[in-house]
């Protein structure tokens, strides 16, 4: 009889053992450039407008059917996306920065990119997803994709490279559900750099980067 009252007791146990085996390990973190600092001596394009300039933009959200927020609807709308986003990025070498009345998730291009490419890395595809998923569940707010290069080749090219790996990351957020009114995208090519000159691997690597800034519709 002892027997047989074990028996409940050793199935739950199995069944224990059988979830967390079924568990995935989380991914191991990954390293950011080693001077990639919150803001560096070209950030001063982040004190701009957001592209296109907000009033035009505002036009699309209303014709999209999505309100403004009031002040405290802003303010809650940064505290929670903000809360979201670092929950997510933890630890992955990305970083999620205040800046005032917005956020921005910068994202080093060696995660989403190969060198001179604008398809985004599959390896990747999981964090973006994440960030989407966040972005489009509040949806009372802009967002603009911004993309850097270092020095290496031409102004042109770079350039060019920077605007085709914005409209990458533009269209992976609309094909995730955030709405297409809601965005913009724009290459600066080299002419933002966090730190200068990028004469080491380390400085080139700093200065490559993709942004996604969230500002409320207020």
């Amino acid at each position: 009889m002892r027997f047989f009252r074990l028996l409940p007791a050793v199935a739950l146990g199995c069944s224990f053992l059988a979830i967390a085996a079924c568990e995935t390990a989380p991914p191991p973190p990954i390293e950011r450039p080693a001077e990639f600092t919150p803001l560096g001596v070209g950030a001063t394009y982040l004190s701009s407008d957001v592209i296109g300039g907000r009033k035009a933009r505002a036009v699309k959200l209303r014709a999209a059917g999505i309100k403004p927020l009031s002040p405290a609807g802003a303010a809650e709308y940064l505290a929670w996306t903000e809360s979201q986003l670092r929950q997510q990025t933890a630890g992955i070498g990305v970083d999620v920065i205040r800046l005032g009345n917005s956020l921005l998730v910068r994202i080093p291009a060696s995660f989403t990119f190969d060198a001179n490419s604008s398809a985004v890395k599959p390896e990747f595809d999981a964090t973006l997803k994440e960030i989407a998923r966040t972005v489009k569940a509040r949806n009372q707010g802009f967002v603009d994709v911004l993309a850097h290069t270092d020095t290496s080749g031409t102004p042109q090219y770079n350039l060019a490279l920077s605007q085709k790996r914005a409209s990458a990351v533009a269209t992976y957020l609309a094909g995730h559900g955030v709405a297409k009114s809601r965005i913009a995208a724009k290459g600066y090519g080299e002419t933002a750099p966090l730190v200068v000159p990028d004469d080491t691997e380390d400085k080139r690597a700093t200065n490559r980067r993709v942004e996604i800034r969230l500002v409320p519709f207020s």
